[in-house]
């Protein structure tokens, strides 16, 4: 079988094996992370874009390789943060502590201080529900 082409569209199959996830990964993620838009065809298939899949790379990334909850991945998105990382398809991604450093007196543990603010939020909300 012939490779695709680099801007060819890929198939969640495709995708998951490239990414080495389950395919119901990238289904949850598409529910958490709201900018993973794949078209989807007839009978509900989905088709990633080239774009989409530098995206799940990088949030698979920061996950996976550098701790990141899904709360912390969303406030990156939702703030902007991950606009300014290369793609990792050409260059690593940024270590978390230097794409949130916004002034020289930040230091290296601002990502796993922006993980426990988003793990708190979480204890408070449960702590907050009527029981």
């Amino acid at each position: 079988m012939a490779a695709k082409s680099a801007t060819a569209f890929r198939t969640i199959s495709e995708v998951a094996s490239e990414l080495d996830l389950p395919q119901h990964v990238l289904r949850f993620w598409e529910t958490k992370f709201t900018a993973i838009r794949p078209l989807k065809r007839a009978g509900g298939r989905r088709y990633y874009r080239p774009e989409d899949i530098d995206l799940l790379r990088r949030i698979r990334n920061l996950l996976y390789d550098d701790g990141y909850t899904i709360k912390g991945v969303q406030k990156l998105l939702r703030d902007g943060g991950m606009s300014g990382l290369p793609p990792t398809s050409t260059a690593p991604v940024a270590a978390p502590a230097e794409a949130l450093q916004t002034t020289p007196a930040a230091g290296p543990d601002t990502a796993e201080l922006h993980n426990i603010i988003s793990d708190l939020e979480d204890i408070q909300n449960l702590l907050e529900k009527p029981a």
